[in-house]
């Protein structure tokens, strides 16, 4: 160790070395571990094919939320035009995809696939430029160019790649003077040694390190090995190593309920201290919940073991410490939803908290001292222990059922109050919140969300104005919300009410932060801002009648928005055609209406997305 900076270290000719923790590693050896444990394969990252099928398709589809290095919203439409095909390319757009280098990804997927010819400045550059389609991307090419071309040491080349870096203009003169001397000694023209070096003086300042590239870019197809071929085991992994982050964790639960993987909520029969896959399923860690600390948690996991799974409430408080899982304990845990696979809902389990703890506390003092109880302890084994009534109680509404497990968890786990909107977010809102890395600063947006604080305050005008916090199923943002719109619009900005914003967007790191215009109740959202109206037929199924029908609803619901027809079948490519004669409103009662006739998911309203950033 030394308290010298590396640039002196580096002028007494010392090797400096940079040591870098990285969370992946882990995640990766805890997914490793579930999957021997889950289905007795044992794999060697180091051993697996360079050429998976199954990885590529992944990246080429963008699905690489929670994958090292390529989980960005702007990276994952990059991959979506590149498609990969094997590791040198990801290697190039991990080197790509930074500030300077990034105009160039369009080129380079353009030369990829053809649609642009590769040119090379000189024919000497192209065995050092061609595994990157003529585009510099790497400072060791920078390096190889000055070596091949100007015949410089790599050590020298070296230097003038750091000269090139600092923009050194006196430096940088002698260097490209050496460059070109050199270059023409070695026979090649003036003109095109002095093109040469500009163009890799343009590219040096911000080339990337490849070895560096190279090895980020291998453990992020190892890791994105693991999500396409054992997706549960790896997202479970991924959402224990972000477990105290409620930032974090919404998007990887969306990107799991996308991927068809269910996320669970904790449950005392299942659940450990950490996330794990039951039956194909992502299963809540119990460490998520608050007041529910790790000694409580071993004890809960022990007191399983040992006997059992718990069979109610009662049983449960018998057979853990209440010392250790205590009233507050257990209160966090049946709203968490950790006792709903047991006896009795929500409310009613809250209701008996007291009951069931003064039972336990009872059962085991006699338990203790060798006394038969009331209802049935002492040497009978617990099986044959009669249990009390847990009486009746009114159960919560969704609404309460969700806010309370938030309360506990940070999030929304056994359901959302927006899945009922999915649809209207998906065809309406142009931003998700918790994806906007590549939002165009200014740029109207359209978000949707849940109000879930609002904080007033006046402004220097001493009219009111508040800060609103929206979130959606992939993060959250704050709405800043002005004196005259706040003054028209306040009554939707209430907490649990969902809403759409709009107004302009403005990255604040990378937290979404919106100035809003207008707000609309979700409810208005399809009628203010659908442009047209899909419907799908499936010919190989429609009856004649459901036909006649739709045409009935079509004349009943008119409207201001054009109306296109999808037929679609097995024998039959999607063919789609605008009916001229109707325009209809688009109301959930014109939605359920057509559903009814054609099926689930048969109608889409479509929105103008020319706002899209």
């Amino acid at each position: 160790m030394t308290h010298y900076t590396f640039n002196d270290l580096a002028k007494a000719v010392r090797l400096k070395m940079d040591f870098l923790g990285l969370r992946t590693l882990s995640v990766r050896e805890n997914a490793l571990r579930m999957i021997r444990e889950n289905h007795g394969v044992a794999i060697d990252l180091d051993a697996i094919p360079e050429d998976d099928q199954k990885t590529f398709a992944l990246f080429s589809r963008g699905d690489t939320v929670a994958v090292f290095q390529f989980e960005s919203t702007g990276m994952r439409d990059w991959l979506r035009k590149l498609k990969p095909t094997c590791i040198s390319d990801l290697v190039a757009m991990n080197a790509l995809y930074r500030p300077g280098p990034m105009e160039m990804i369009g080129d380079f997927i353009a030369r990829k696939h053809g649609l642009q010819a590769i040119r090379y400045a000189h024919p000497t550059l192209e065995p050092i430029l061609k595994e990157t389609y003529g585009v510099i991307v790497y400072q060791e090419q920078v390096m190889k160019i000055a070596s091949g071309v100007a015949g410089f040491s790599l050590a020298k080349a070296d230097l003038m790649r750091r000269a090139m870096g600092k923009k050194d203009k006196d430096l940088m003169a002698n260097m490209k003077k050496e460059f070109v001397d050199g270059a023409v000694s070695r026979g090649m023209e003036k003109q095109p040694a002095e093109d040469i070096f500009d163009l890799i003086e343009k590219f040096a300042s911000y080339g990337f390190n490849k070895s560096h590239s190279v090895a980020y870019s291998v453990i992020a197809y190892q890791t994105a090995y693991l999500k396409a071929h054992y997706p549960a085991e790896y997202m479970a992994a991924t959402l224990t190593s972000e477990i105290g982050n409620t930032d974090k964790i919404p998007p990887l639960i969306d990107d799991c309920r996308h991927s068809g993987i269910r996320v669970l909520p904790p449950d005392v029969n299942e659940s450990g201290k950490d996330f794990a896959v039951v039956n194909g399923s992502v299963r809540f860690g119990l460490v998520a919940i608050k007041n529910v600390g790790q000694s409580a948690i071993d004890n809960v996991v022990q007191a399983r073991r040992a006997d059992g799974p718990f069979r109610n409430l009662f049983d449960c408080c018998s057979r853990v410490d209440l010392r250790l899982v205590n009233r507050k304990c257990l209160e966090s845990l049946i709203q968490a939803g950790a006792f709903d696979s047991l006896p009795g809902h929500r409310a009613l389990l809250l209701e008996n908290v007291d009951r069931a703890m003064q039972f336990g506390q009872m059962a085991q003092s006699q338990s203790a001292t060798g006394q038969e109880s009331l209802f049935g302890f002492g040497e009978e084994s617990p099986a044959h222990v009669s249990f009390p009534p847990l009486g009746d109680a009114a159960p919560w509404s969704e609404s309460e059922k969700l806010a309370k497990e938030k309360s506990v968890v940070g999030l929304y786990v056994s359901g959302h109050p927006l899945l009922k909107y999915e649809d209207e977010i998906k065809q309406f809102a142009t931003v998700h919140l918790g994806e906007v890395g590549d939002l165009k600063s200014s740029a109207t947006v359209r978000a949707c969300g849940i109000v879930t604080s609002v904080r007033r305050k006046p402004d220097r005008r001493n009219n009111m104005m508040a800060f609103v916090a929206i979130e959606d199923f992939t993060g959250r943002c704050e709405c800043i919300v002005f004196s005259d719109p706040y003054a028209k619009y306040q009554h939707l900005l209430v907490p649990d009410a969902i809403v759409m914003v709009v107004g302009k967007g403005e990255l604040n790191g990378d937290q979404l932060r919106v100035l809003v215009n207008e707000v609309y109740p979700i409810s208005k959202v399809k009628e203010r801002f659908t442009r047209s109206v899909i419907l799908s037929i499936n010919v190989d199924g429609i009856r004649e009648q459901a036909i006649h029908d739709l045409r009935i609803l079509l004349e009943q619901h008119p409207g201001n928005c054009p109306c296109y027809i999808s037929l679609e079948g097995t024998q039959q490519r999607p063919s789609m055609f605008h009916s001229p004669r109707y325009k209809v409103d688009p109301t959930e009662q014109f939605k359920e209406g057509a559903q009814l006739l054609l099926g689930d998911h048969s109608v889409r309203f479509i929105g103008d997305l020319s706002t899209r950033p």
